[in-house]
């Protein structure tokens, strides 16, 4: 073998050891990422079980957070949503079918419109309709509505359910209203949310879009 066609081995061999040892170290700094990640969310659920008791008052009684199923219901689940949050909008149906199987359960709504302007003002839309006794069914048909949800839609499904729109733009300008969804953007932070949808049952928080099983499990643990 000629000097160069040495010195090409030595330089690939180096270069395949360099390729292993980088792969071994990016393994070792992925498992430590993986159990760092673990450790915190074990660390938030420990947290939480502290921080939910805590605030359990805001969570449950808040007179601007509009409520289905049964009031005097012995496990209450409480929901962060945005009308423009597509797995929001599954997630409600799975929520309908738990009450409508469970008549022990308390549902608590709290509008989080993390997506914009829009979904700000089908927010506040809806908070209003509660004046007119329509919260529920403008909830389920916003929730069911196939598109983006703006002003013009959302005005759109109002009127579909039979509110008042006038007086629909005027109770939307009450600051109750404006300050109710501040203290759920607070009430989210405080308990770790960072977007919708979002459960609170028990004294645990689950991200995402849950599932029938899921959430069936969640409230018998919390019943348990």
């Amino acid at each position: 073998m000629s000097r160069l066609n040495a010195a090409l081995v030595t330089v690939i061999v180096l270069l395949a050891l360099a390729l292993f040892a980088l792969g071994a170290l990016k393994q070792h700094l992925d498992t430590a990422e993986d159990l760092q990640c673990v450790e915190d969310q074990r660390l938030i659920a420990a947290d939480l079980r502290i921080r939910i008791p805590q605030r359990r008052d805001a969570l449950l009684n808040d007179p601007a957070s509009p409520i289905a199923g049964n009031p005097d219901g012995d496990i209450a689940v409480v929901s962060f949503f945005d009308y423009n949050c597509g797995v929001c909008r599954a997630a409600a149906l799975d929520l309908q079918e738990a009450l409508s199987n469970d008549p022990n359960v308390k549902l608590v709504f709290k509008e989080l419109p993390v997506l914009g302007p829009e979904s700000k003002f089908a927010a506040r839309a809806a908070l209003a309709s509660h004046k007119q006794g329509k919260y529920q069914a403008f909830h389920l048909a916003l929730m069911a509505f196939p598109g983006f949800l703006n002003q013009r839609t959302t005005l759109a499904v109002a009127e579909r359910v039979g509110l008042d729109l006038e007086q629909l733009k005027r109770d939307m300008q009450d600051p109750a209203i404006a300050n109710a969804i501040t203290r759920n953007f607070a009430l989210a932070k405080d308990l770790y949310i960072e977007g919708t949808p979002a459960l609170v049952v028990g004294d645990e928080v689950i991200p995402g879009e849950v599932g029938m099983a899921r959430l069936q499990r969640s409230i018998a643990d919390a019943r348990a």
